[in-house]
């Protein structure tokens, strides 16, 4: 590609996005990729983007050209909740801290952590309540909330997690319009999701500080994430950072991916059978199926963005003018008919057998910033189905809609009604 990035006008870029950008982008970059190809160039009185849905174009920013590009204004935004942790830092920060944070998400770590995810699965199986509705999404974030807790803090926090995640959903909330040109303002002016920010943040300063200040003080030898940090770092700020980076990775992903996964297989009763014979069978190649179409559909990094600290070209002639945004959306990339047929249909055997092209399946980032969790939430979106799934089938509330509320995350936009009914022996 050579010359100007083409790309709607700034007025009809306008018409789709107003009055919350963010919330819209989903169908907007659909609506322009389908128009204007894989490169894409838009603007807002504010800012210029250039949305990119091309695999090796990917590849470069993430890993060819990576030392170009700095992250984008969301992220630095996240740093209002998280600091300065490994989702929001930049090298060598963050080069470091992923050398210090990355032995606690080795294989045989992740295999001592499985033991937590299938008691606390099978605890939360024995009490579902047949035939009656439920919030799947609210009843899986109660669940990952406990496993995040024992896992990365060694012991079960969950009623100072529960404030942790008001936090969580508090920023969720206010992120799309911190994007906006008056988005620094408003940390600053006294609305009312403002202020319960500040206090959620506050509260959630006290919780990790305490949690770090009585680890300190007890002699007890512990192979939790935050124990291994403790034994690296005297700095509690930094500590605090990690902690929370990692809580927001190890809980709001995995909740959200099971979620949309039992929302799913309300929807698909023979994927929903498949999937049961395999629990019940131990079949956790087929699960692993499953859970990588789950994250296909809706993946948890749903978008993210780079911004070059000087003029970059890319392998195909494309120039990215210093200042400008460069997004990548995996929710649109992994939709693409001309890589995964019949994109919007759950098929977990169209992984038998088949590697898409590199970074056109991209569900927790690439390149050297790929999430440093991902085998973590694998395995506890597998085990976590395999527990469910064995013993339930789910359908979905008549008359109720679920729709995607592009945040931080892919959550749910609003409750997921759901009925929990028991499968035959025989299923």
């Amino acid at each position: 590609m050579n010359g100007k990035i083409q790309g709607p006008g700034r007025l009809a870029t306008l018409r789709q996005l107003l009055p919350v950008p963010f919330r819209r982008f989903p169908s907007f970059l659909r609506n322009i990729t389908a128009e204007y190809g894989n490169v894409v160039s838009f603007a807002l009185p504010w800012r210029s983007y250039v949305f990119i849905n091309e695999p090796a174009l990917i590849k470069e920013i993430l890993v060819t050209q990576q030392h170009v590009f700095t992250k984008s204004l969301g992220t630095r935004v996240l740093r209002l909740l998280l600091g300065q942790g490994l989702l929001t830092s930049e090298d060598p920060l963050h080069r470091k801290m992923r050398r210090i944070v990355q032995p606690a998400f080795h294989r045989e770590r992740i295999a001592e952590y499985t033991n937590v995810m299938e008691r606390d699965a099978l605890e939360y199986a024995q009490r579902v309540r047949p035939g009656e509705p439920f919030d799947a999404h609210a009843a899986m974030t109660e669940l990952t909330l406990r496993i995040a807790t024992e896992t990365l803090f060694g012991s079960d926090e969950s009623d100072s997690a529960r404030a942790v995640g008001d936090a969580l959903r508090l920023m969720m909330v206010e992120f799309p319009h911190m994007l906006t040109p008056l988005g620094a303002l408003r940390q600053y002016l006294p609305l009312r999701n403002t202020r319960r920010f500040w206090h959620a943040r506050a509260m959630l300063d006290e919780i990790i500080y305490g949690l770090i200040a009585r680890r300190r003080a007890d002699a007890v030898q512990r192979t939790d994430a935050l124990s291994m940090l403790l034994s690296e770092m005297n700095d509690d700020r930094q500590i605090r950072d990690e902690i929370m980076t990692l809580f927001m990775a190890g809980h709001e992903t995995t909740s959200n991916a099971l979620t949309w996964a039992l929302y799913l297989l309300a929807q698909n009763p023979a994927v929903d059978r498949r999937a049961a014979v395999a629990a019940r069978n131990g079949d956790r190649d087929y699960l692993g199926r499953l859970v990588k179409e789950v994250l296909r559909l809706y993946p948890p990094a749903w978008i993210f963005g780079r911004e070059p600290i000087r003029e970059v070209v890319l392998a195909d002639g494309t120039v990215i003018p210093k200042g400008k945004t460069v997004f990548m959306a995996p929710l649109i990339l992994h939709r693409d008919a001309a890589i995964f047929p019949e994109p919007e249909r759950l098929e977990p055997d169209r992984w038998i057998d088949f590697e898409p092209p590199p970074f056109s399946y991209v569900p927790f980032g690439g390149g050297a910033r790929r999430c440093i969790g991902d085998e973590f939430a694998r395995a506890e979106i597998t085990l976590v189905l395999e527990r469910l799934l064995s013993r339930y089938r789910f359908e979905r509330v008549p008359g109720t809609t679920v729709g995607m509320a592009p945040l931080v995350t892919l959550r749910p936009a609003g409750p997921v009604m759901l009925r929990a009914f028991g499968r035959p022996v025989s299923s």
